[in-house]
């Protein structure tokens, strides 16, 4: 491996969330700023993804969609549409800074649905840690304010669902090729998102509104692949931590694009978060180092 691949895919990481930071400001403007219902937002704005995925979804093929697991999928697609839909209406109330820290608390929801959903032994190590970001969470949220409203859960609730559906990504790709669930994502998706804003009344972007909604889908599908990109370079240990840096960059942006500038308690919550996180991050890669460890000593003993 070249020794600037490394380097290459931590930009990359960088430029993803500088990508999904300009989605979510675009995102807010559609709906907080100019007013547009987040069921339409989100509708088009994966609409419009899809769009600009067509050439990969033909070089894709039908032959990509060959599955035996397709009550799973469609599991997926539930999880991620009630997760999509529930982060676009959390960006029409919430400011940017609040809900992305809040969204980045979906890894203690993946630990704690490993343990109840697939068995997955948790250690004391990650409950702390757990339970550590929750109470970030809880300080970033304030429920004890007397500004406190309902709709400001909604990012906390998007993080579950997107974890629901990390948990079932983790068992498709398994057994089933990353393009299969690529493809079944990106075209379930997008009707059943249609379904869900119709039955709100469908609202078709004009003017200022129709250029948010074509940045958040170019910059949807360029996210995603920088993503992929920064994965294919380099190992995961070593790049997901560049992944944090969302959370200064949605808020630097914020600041740009509306002057959005976070409380004090903020911080202290988003550290709480972020450290945890870091330390789930390094637990998991200390497990996959022991469990191919284990692996290798049974090949070896196997061929003693």
């Amino acid at each position: 491996m070249n020794s600037k691949t490394p380097l290459v895919a931590a930009g990359l990481m960088v430029l993803a969330g500088a990508s999904f930071a300009t989605v979510n400001v675009a995102l807010q403007t559609a709906t907080m700023k100019l007013g547009m219902p987040s069921s339409s937002a989100v509708f088009w704005q994966y609409a419009t993804a899809l769009a600009f995925s067509v050439p990969w979804l033909l070089r894709a093929g039908l032959g990509s969609m060959a599955t035996n697991r397709l009550g799973l999928h469609l599991l997926r697609i539930v999880f991620a549409v009630v997760g999509v839909q529930l982060w676009g209406a959390g960006l029409a109330s919430v400011q940017i800074w609040q809900a992305i820290a809040l969204v980045m608390t979906s890894p203690f929801f993946v630990i704690i649905g490993a343990r109840l959903l697939l068995g997955e032994r948790v250690g004391f190590a990650r409950w702390a840690a757990t339970v550590f970001g929750f109470a970030g969470a809880m300080i970033i949220l304030e429920p004890w304010s007397q500004g406190f409203q309902y709709t400001v859960l909604l990012p906390l609730a998007a993080a579950a669902f997107w974890a629901g559906a990390s948990l079932i990504t983790k068992k498709l790709t398994a057994t089933e090729p990353a393009a299969t669930v690529t493809v079944y994502l990106l075209l379930l998706l997008t009707p059943v998102n249609l379904g869900l804003a119709a039955f709100d009344g469908l609202v078709v972007p004009s003017g200022m509104a129709l250029v948010a909604i074509a940045v958040t889908g170019l910059f949807t599908v360029a996210a995603n692949y920088c993503l992929t990109l920064a994965y294919a370079k380099a190992d995961a240990a070593f790049i997901q931590p560049f992944d944090h840096l969302k959370l200064p960059l949605n808020v630097l942006f914020g600041f740009l694009a509306f002057a959005y500038m976070p409380t004090g308690p903020f911080w202290v919550g988003a550290l709480m978060i972020v450290a945890a996180s870091l330390y789930v991050m390094h637990d998991e890669r200390r497990r996959d180092t022991r469990e191919r460890a284990a692996g290798d000593d049974a090949a070896v003993a196997a061929k003693a």
